[in-house]
Formats: structure tokens, sequence, C-alpha cells
């Protein structure tokens, strides 16, 4: 189990890498790029800095991974030009950034979950996902203030890295789907979660 699991995460950083190197050469808006692929960075930087002393579930990391390159790719084109959802589905707006808000809820559910569980923080599953679905929606809810200070302060970068492209309820349907997200999470991958953990216990 140790093999595969250190073979998992040498993937996980190939996987990383190629993205991060392909999203940085010639992105859209290269202020918008940083501001993007920072929380990238940062996770990939704290997973590396934690792989010995706190090892994750797999379901963890790869849900880490997809939400960073989930990031990478909305740093190259930007949220507003990512050609795959242009009309997508005959919407008059780009909707990545929806799908960047809901892995924002449904991949901190699970690491919320993660730590919570092995730290013995809450008793009884009611409350635990309660607190889970709480902190997700606060953390997006923060994240909606981080965009709103970062566009203040980058001017002209503002439009570009908040993805807005003009749509009044754009703040609070990105809260809806980063709680979406984490709701869904909960629903579908507690089960496959808890053997994961048995086994990392065991």
């Amino acid at each position: 189990m140790f093999e595969q699991h250190s073979a998992m995460k040498y993937l996980w950083g190939l996987c990383f890498l190629l993205v991060l190197v392909w999203s940085a050469i010639e992105p859209r808006d290269r202020l918008t790029w940083w501001l993007e692929v920072a929380p990238a960075l940062a996770a990939a930087a704290l997973l590396l800095a934690t792989r010995r002393a706190f090892p994750l579930t797999p379901l963890l990391y790869v849900l880490v991974l997809a939400h960073c390159v989930i990031l990478m790719v909305g740093g190259h084109y930007t949220y507003a030009e990512v050609p795959l959802f242009d009309g997508l589905w005959g919407a008059e707006r780009n909707n990545y950034d929806k799908l960047g808000h809901f892995f924002q809820g449904f991949v901190p559910a699970i690491a919320a979950r993660e730590l919570l569980l092995r730290f013995q923080v809450v008793n009884g599953a009611f409350w635990r996902n309660l607190l889970i679905l709480s902190f997700c929606l606060g953390f997006s809810a923060f994240y909606e203030l981080i965009e709103w200070w970062v566009a203040v302060l980058s001017g002209e970068g503002a439009e570009a890295f908040l993805g807005t492209q003009g749509y009044v309820w754009d703040t609070q349907s990105d809260m809806g789907f980063a709680l979406l997200g984490a709701s869904l999470a909960l629903l579908t991958l507690s089960r496959w979660h808890d053997r994961q953990l048995g086994k990392l216990h065991s």
C-alpha cells in the first residue's frame, strides 16, 4: 500500500506540474493568472510539506488535484473565456466560473470532513455535516470578499478576475454553487471516504 501511495503522489506531482506549465504559457492576462493560480500553488506547497507527517486519503488527493487543474485552466484563459464553456447548453454567459465555485464547496467539504474525523472534533454525523456545510459556505463568502478586495486594488484586472460578465447575482450564485457542491460531496462520497480513512488508520 505504501508503494501505491508513493506512486500516486509522484503521478499527482507530474500532473500538477504539466498543467501548471501549460497554464503559464501565454495566458490571456498575466495578473489574473497569478491571482487564480496562487491558491493552487499554496495547496501544492501545503500537501508537499505535510506528505509524511500527515498523509491524506487518496480520494482527497485526487479531489485537490482536480480543483487545482480547474484553477489553472481558469487562470490561463480567465474564467469568462474558457473555450469549452462558451455558449454551453445555450447559455448567454461563460459558466466556467460556476464549475470553479462548485468545486470550491465540493473539495473543501471532504477536506473538512477528513480533518474533523481524524482529530475527532465533533461527535455525530448531523453536527459534523452541519459544521462542514457552514464552513464551506463561510469559506465561499470569505473568498467573495477576497475577490472584491483584490478587484478594488487591481483596478483594470478586476473584471477578468471576478468573471461576473455583467451578471448581477454572480456573487450570490457563486456561494449557492459552493453550497451545492459541499452538499453533493457529503451525500455521494462519505461512505467511500470512510473506507479510505479506515485503510489509512490501519
